[in-house]
Order: structure tokens, then C-alpha cells, then sequence
């Protein structure tokens, strides 16, 4: 089967396809809101050797990325090219899941395991997420449809997490509190429909054939060098690494201002919650929107959206909590447009290379995106940790100072307004519009033909 050159692809293949985001993509949030201090508090590892070893797991994740990539590129099976792969990754990721979210008593645990594990489970994640977008990337040429794609597979992500939340409240209404049992019932929840999901969709979304061409294996560096001669891919990457360490940023730093500055951290997971339903609300109008004016002005006003609200934060008054978590529920209803857009703009730019090389590379080049959104999230949790520290924020202290608290709504609002905003100067006047990607298209069908 090759790429649809235009027409709509069915709404019935697109929740197909979606389906496995709506489980695996929420594992990464647990892993970031429970785990270091389940780790740490009730298993009783030391604190400092939990962050170090999940750190230390992400250095083999950045590293997989574009391995991964060129490795699903080059495959060639009777099941296709990302099939195979993501039917390997499932078992993997669910392994390291329980082993990590289910790990028995303190007895059982040790750094050395937690390192293990999680490493793993970002080998698994790598395996089914990366194989997964170049999948979608190639269910059509088509501008528009492409980002159709994009955005049905990031609804049914934030769906997820909505739903993750949702569970996370009712335990917490039925008494069920203690990280252990919250963690079991993730990993029973993620386990019971990833297999179901994942099979749904080999079975019933076509894999577009590989070319007949084959493409030439690179050394890291050579591809590197190859990526960031494409400049449509090199300026989209630069946005994407302002874009993803200023969304961290906030990320990173929400709990601590809304339980040292407003003094409600009870309002935390009711603002992420509401923050994730908006966004999903939001994706069908940012959808609509980019087809109007095209995915690179779109993505660039959902970054200015971000900036814009983002610079009010540091003057909202201390006693206004719940118009504070309000206001940052509307300013993340942008979120999704930045994700599936940028992965839309992918695989434009894929077709770019492709008719300059003669060789497609969609593996690739999401893998080197992989990277840099990853490389990404590490600069905006050193960014979000570092420079409050330097400005005289401690956590540690019953009631730190108002200079203190000053420096860290600086950090949590200046910061990303600026990374959101100068990122979207990258992509206002991208070079890849839907005419020159219609022409590329058009190229490229007449090739396949011939």
C-alpha cells in the first residue's frame, strides 16, 4: 500500500491507529509525579540516588533514538517496517512497568534495579512511540491529513491522562492514598489494555509499503550532519527545543508554587486535570485553524498563547489560587496544537529529504526529533531546578523569603514566555508551506508511478 496522495482517511483507522496512545503514553506521568518519592520515602532508597539513576536511564534513552530510527527505517518484513517493532516494544515496556510500578518490598529494591528497569522501560517506550509516529507520518502525503493523524493520536494521549487522573481521584475518594496501591493500579490498568491496543491497531491500520530503495545506514555523526542540512528539519528542531524546556519549565515547578506561594498545593491535581481536558477540548479548534493558516503559523500562535499568559503569572496576587489554576488551565489549552502540529511539520519535512536524496528516511528523522525533545525536557528540569537555587529559593525552608518567592515566579513565568516566544519565531515564516509540501507531493506520487 502506498501513501494516500489526498483522500480523508477513515475516522475508524485514525482510532485504530490512536488507540495504543490512549495507554502507554500516560506511563511516563506516574513516572514523574509518584515514583522518585515512592522510591524514595517509602521504599527507602536515598533520594539523591533515585534521581541519579533515573537520570542516568535517560542517557540511554536520548541515545536510542536515532538508532531506533534507522533501524526501522531499513526493515523489511511481510508485516512492514514499524509493525514488527512496536509488536516487540509492547512486552518490553509492560516488563519494566510492572517490575518498576509493582516492585515488592524494600527488600527486593535497590539502586541498581531501579536503574535497570527504568532504563528498560524507556528502551520499550522508544521502541512502540518512535515506530509509532513514522507510522503515521506515512498513512498519507496529504498537508492536511497529516495533521489529522498528529492530532487523533495526541487526543487520545491527553484522553489517557485525563482518564490516569480520573482513577487517581476516585482511589484517593476510596481511601486508597498510599503510592504503593495507586502504582498498582496504574500498572494493572496499562498492562490489561496496551496488549488489546496495540493489537487492534496492527490488525486493522495498514502499513504503507517501503520504497523499493533502500536507504544507506549512517553513523550518528553523519546523520546528524545530514539532518541539520535539511533547514526547514534544523529550524523546526530549534523551536520544538525552546518549546518543549519551556513547557517543562512550568511543569516542573508547579507543585512548589502553588504550595509555597499560594499556599493550596491541595489544587495540583485539579489543575492538571482541568489543564489536560482543556487541551483535549482545544485540539479540533487548533486543527481547524492550522488549515486555515497553515501548521507553522498555527504552532506559532500557540506558543505566543503560551508566552502571553505565561508573563502575567509572577503578578498575580497570593491569595488568588483559584483564578491562578483557572488561568493556567486556559493557558495549557495550546498544548496539544504544538505536539501533533510539530510532528505534522515532520513529516513534511521527511518528504523534503526524500525528494532531494531519493531515499526516505521518516525513521530518522523522528528519531533525531525524539532526541531533541528529550534533550529538551533535561534543559528545562536543570533550568526549572538550577535557577531558583541561584536566586535564593529553598524548598527546604518552613517560610522562604519574598525576594525568594519573587526569583521563583520569575523563573516560573518570564522564563518560558520568553523560550515560548522566541521559538515562534523559528516557524512563523517556515519554509515548508502547503504549496511548496503540495508540490513535493506531487513529485513524489509522480515518482512511485514511474
Amino acid at each position: 500500500m502506498t501513501p494516500s496522495s489526498g483522500a480523508a482517511i477513515p475516522r475508524r483507522t485514525l482510532a485504530f491507529y490512536s488507540l495504543p496512545s490512549l495507554s502507554y503514553s500516560v506511563a511516563a506521568l506516574p513516572l514523574a509525579l509518584f515514583v522518585p518519592a515512592f522510591y524514595a520515602d517509602d521504599l527507602g532508597l536515598p533520594l539523591a540516588q533515585v534521581g541519579l539513576a533515573i537520570a542516568a536511564s535517560r542517557v540511554l534513552d536520548v541515545a536510542t533514538d536515532p538508532l531506533m530510527g534507522q533501524l526501522s527505517d531499513r526493515l523489511r518484513t511481510r508485516f512492514g517496517r514499524r509493525k514488527p517493532w512496536i509488536a516487540l516494544g509492547t512486552p518490553i515496556l509492560l516488563l519494566a512497568l510492572w517490575q518498576l510500578f509493582v516492585p515488592g518490598g524494600k527488600s527486593d529494591v535497590s539502586v541498581l534495579g531501579l536503574l535497570g528497569w527504568t532504563a528498560l522501560l524507556f528502551v520499550g517506550f522508544t521502541l512502540v512511540d518512535l515506530p509509532m509516529k513514522a507510522w503515521g507520518a506515512e498513512l498519507s502525503r496529504d498537508y492536511t491529513e497529516r495533521s489529522r493523524v498528529s492530532a487523533w493520536r495526541e487526543a487520545f494521549g491527553f484522553g489517557g491522562q485525563i482518564l490516569l487522573l480520573l482513577l487517581l481521584l476516585i482511589l484517593a475518594i476510596r481511601g486508597f492514598e498510599a503510592a504503593d496501591l495507586q502504582l498498582r493500579w496504574i500498572a494493572i490498568a496499562i498492562v490489561a489494555t496496551l496488549p488489546v491496543f496495540v493489537g487492534l491497531a496492527l490488525a486493522f491500520v495498514p502499513e504503507p509499503a517501503a520504497a523499493a530503495r533502500e536507504e544507506a545506514a549512517l553513523g550518528a555523526r553523519a546523520a546528524l550532519r545530514l539532518l541539520v542540512s535539511n533547514p526547514a528539519f534544523a529550524r523546526m528542531i530549534g523551536a520544538v527545543l525552546l518549546f518543549v524546556s519551556g513547557v517543562v519549565v512550568q511543569g516542573t515547578l508547579h507543585r512548589l508554587v502553588l504550595t509555597h506561594v499560594f499556599a493550596r498545593a491541595d489544587l495540583f491535581p485539579v489543575m492538571i486535570l482541568a489543564e489536560n481536558a482543556l487541551t483535549l477540548a482545544a485540539v479540533p479548534l487548533w486543527l481547524r485553524l492550522s488549515n486555515r493558516i497553515q501548521k507553522h503559523r498555527a504552532i506559532a500562535l500557540a506558543a505566543l498563547w503560551i508566552a502571553l499568559f505565561s508573563l502575567v503569572l509572577p503578578f498575580f496576587p497570593r491569595d488568588s489560587a483559584p483564578a491562578f489554576s483557572a488561568w493556567m488551565a486556559l493557558r495549557g489549552s495550546s498544548f496539544a496544537s504544538i505536539l501533533f502540529l510539530s510532528n505534522s511539520i515532520a513529516a513534511d519535512v521527511v518528504d523534503f529529504d526524500e525528494v532531494a536524496s531519493g531515499q526516505r528516511r521518516t525513521g530518522l528523522y523522528f528519531g533525531v526529533f525524539g532526541l531533541v525533545s528529550k534533550g529538551a525536557i533535561a534543559l528545562g528540569v536543570v533550568l526549572a531546578t538550577a535557577l531558583p537555587s541561584a536566586i535564593g529559593f529553598d524548598p527546604g525552608l518552613a517560610a522562604p523569603g519574598e525576594s525568594a518567592l519573587g526569583g521563583l515566579l520569575a523563573v516560573y513565568g518570564f522564563l518560558p514566555g520568553a523560550l515560548m516566544a522566541a521559538g515562534a519565531t523559528f516557524l512563523w515564516r517556515f519554509p515548508l508551506t502547503r504549496e511548496v509540501q503540495e508540490g513535493l507531493r506531487v513529485e513524489l506520487d509522480a515518482r512511485s508511478s514511474s
